[in-house]
């Protein structure tokens, strides 16, 4: 592990949300403020819209070229939203030369299953009237990453490509790299927690909540599935990778050493920069 990563697993001191009378919806806009009071880069129009009833961003950077990046935040399901991953898309907007729309989906324990891929569904088929020219790409994090690929499996042919870190995959948690543990600053209890959230358990075998289990996994288009070495989920997304390589699906896959899950998205880890460039350069290559 990174000294730097290491370093700020040790720092963490979140609250337990799981604890008895925990308040989300205060926790939620807290995470939210101190999101938008980090420094966040210039793009060239920012605006906020409603695809059919479903929140958005869309991002445009300076000169931007042909194409859409569908953005889907993670979180567990249940945390951040638009405003926590301002900065990111933003960055992501710039890297990639193109329109970023950031969709705002429903969360549990409010909206559980399948709110939030409807809500995807929804944006998409709002984002598909607006006549843009070029093609879209989809790309996520951690759930977002889950809600991605399901949405690439749900419309097959829609996308030109499919970007997923550290993908959020499996509920029954199987997998070795789980022993990883607390010590990574993901523990296996609250990924389970935002499992029994997101869905009840009698659905944890369903394609859209697993999509592991989806048996069609060929008819998703260029996808590339980043993970990271210190992470619980990191076995998850790597057999992912090797079945969509088996199934003739141009794949790539990447394993961020010395990283834990979350990094991604935070400017200040040195390996987050490298890969965001990695995930334009991939979506540049598939929409140009």
């Amino acid at each position: 592990m990174y000294p730097e990563v290491r370093a700020a697993v040790q720092a963490d001191a979140g609250p337990d949300f799981r604890a008895p009378g925990f308040d989300l919806a205060a926790h939620r806009e807290a995470v939210r403020r101190a999101s938008l009071e980090e420094p966040r880069e210039p793009v060239a129009e920012v605006e906020d819209v409603d695809a059919d009833g479903v929140p958005c961003r869309v991002y445009v950077p300076a000169g931007a070229r042909d194409g859409v990046v569908v953005h889907l935040h993670g979180g567990g399901f249940v945390f951040n939203d638009v405003d926590v991953h301002d900065g990111f898309s933003r960055r992501l907007a710039n890297r990639s030369g193109r329109r970023v729309l950031s969709v705002d989906y429903r969360r549990p324990p409010e909206d559980r299953f399948p709110a939030a891929p409807d809500d995807v569904d929804t944006a998409l088929g709002w984002l598909g009237r607006q006549g843009l020219p070029g093609g879209v790409a989809v790309h996520g994090d951690s759930a977002g990453a889950n809600l991605a690929l399901v949405a690439a499996l749900r419309h097959p042919g829609l996308f030109a490509a499919v970007a997923l870190v550290y993908p959020f995959l499996e509920p029954r948690a199987g997998h070795p790299s789980y022993d990883e543990g607390a010590a990574s600053g993901f523990d296996p209890a609250e990924a389970r927690w935002y499992w029994e959230q997101y869905a009840d358990e009698s659905a944890w075998e369903h394609p859209d909540v697993a999509p592991l289990r989806s048996d069609r996994l060929a008819s998703l288009p260029p996808t590339l599935v980043a993970t990271a070495e210190h992470d619980p989920l990191r076995d998850e997304g790597e057999v992912l990778a090797r079945r969509l390589a088996e199934e003739g699906v141009e794949t790539v896959g990447i394993r961020c050493l010395g990283q834990t899950h979350g990094f991604y998205r935070h400017a200040q880890f040195t390996a987050s920069e490298p890969l965001v460039r990695q995930v334009s350069a991939f979506v540049d290559q598939h929409l140009a």
